[in-house]
């Protein structure tokens, strides 16, 4: 009797729930923390994210397989959402290409599809271009430490603590224009 209520007790597993599509994103990731005490694990995924240097700057999409990377990593790095007018000055002015040359709108006009640098921005936030369209590019940007310093808590805590680290959103832009 007992083995006939269990049985109808059970509950069949739940149908595969697919899982939301994130939303097109591109991401901008700035590693804050420096190279002491950091586990192997951690070095390894900075690296992959090419994160070498305290002040590096990787733009990257808003896929599973980086998120988890992120999440790794989140206690080095800040990072959000990047915009068009920030990525433009950013490629602009410390894009650089093999041999340590800018990126400008005739390089551009001359090796890709897109006649400048503000152009190239706005296909590349849309997902029409990738960094890779641009031959020798360096796939990171190297910055100089904010204008102002870091927030007040320091480099060391959560955003959400006053600190500097972890996700910021949109907050990323005003960051990285204080580096530019």
């Amino acid at each position: 009797m007992e083995k006939k209520q269990q049985s109808q007790t059970k509950k069949k597993p739940p149908a595969e729930q697919k899982e939301p599509k994130t939303e097109k994103k591109r991401l901008a990731l700035i590693r804050i923390r420096g190279k002491v005490h950091v586990r192997q694990e951690i070095k390894d995924t900075l690296k992959h994210l090419n994160l070498n240097s305290v002040n590096h700057c990787a733009v990257i999409d808003n896929k599973d397989s980086y998120r988890g990377m992120i999440l790794k990593v989140n206690d080095y790095i800040t990072w959000g959402e990047i915009d068009t007018e920030t990525f433009g000055k950013l490629l602009e002015k410390r894009g650089r290409i093999t041999g340590d040359q800018s990126i400008n709108d005739k390089y551009l006009k001359e090796k890709t599809k897109h006649p400048s640098v503000k152009e190239f921005s706005e296909a590349f936030i849309k997902f029409e271009a990738e960094l890779s369209d641009i031959p020798a590019i360096k796939n990171v940007f190297r910055l100089s430490p904010p204008v102002g310093g870091h927030e007040k808590k320091g480099i060391k805590k959560p955003k959400t603590l006053g600190g500097v680290l972890g996700y910021r959103g949109k907050e990323i832009n005003a960051l990285i224009a204080r580096m530019i």
